[in-house]
């Protein structure tokens, strides 16, 4: 069981409230729903159960379980590239040019506003796949520049995805 502060604990640990010694009120600033009885002791020494009892007793201290471990999240494999999400809509290029004004947002919109800025007219004035590919390229050469080939490919990746099957081919 792991130690939390009760509400009468804060009370007791704001200034010119004491009624507990010095050790007990140390013991509540530690009480944090994460130590137990047992890692006080390795701070306080041998000895201190029949303190914290006394002190849940008393109302300044509660045991509360631990929560549980977090669910390992396994990613499913499609066969084609991986991401951080699943994404399950429709494979075009509008789709792609959404995807690219939120990388543009994301990426540039603060760190160089003058390319962002270009970047979301060139995007807006791609009118066919072509025009598309060649800006995706251009933002992920930039993007290789700013975060590294490693962020460049996952993107480039993605793109992949978003694209229909006939024009998934973008290189990084």
């Amino acid at each position: 069981m792991l130690l939390q502060k009760t509400d009468k604990a804060r009370a007791e640990l704001q200034p010119g409230a004491r009624t507990l010694s010095l050790r007990e009120r140390s013991l509540l600033l530690m009480a944090d729903g994460r130590k137990s009885a047992q890692d006080m002791r390795a701070v306080f020494g041998d000895g201190v159960e029949p303190m914290v009892q006394q002190l849940v007793d008393s109302g300044f201290l509660m045991a509360v379980q631990p929560a549980p471990p977090p669910v390992p999240v396994r990613p499913v494999s499609t066969g084609t590239a991986q991401a951080a999400d699943a994404f399950e809509g429709k494979r075009s290029l509008a789709t792609t040019r959404m995807f690219l004004f939120d990388i543009c947002e994301r990426m540039f919109a603060r760190r160089d506003p003058v390319f962002a800025e270009r970047l979301r007219e060139a995007l807006r004035n791609a009118k066919d796949r072509d025009a598309m590919l060649a800006e995706s390229r251009a933002m992920l050469e930039e993007i290789e520049k700013v975060a590294g080939f490693e962020r460049a490919d996952s993107i480039a990746e993605r793109i992949a995805m978003l694209l229909p099957p006939e024009t998934a081919t973008v290189s990084g």
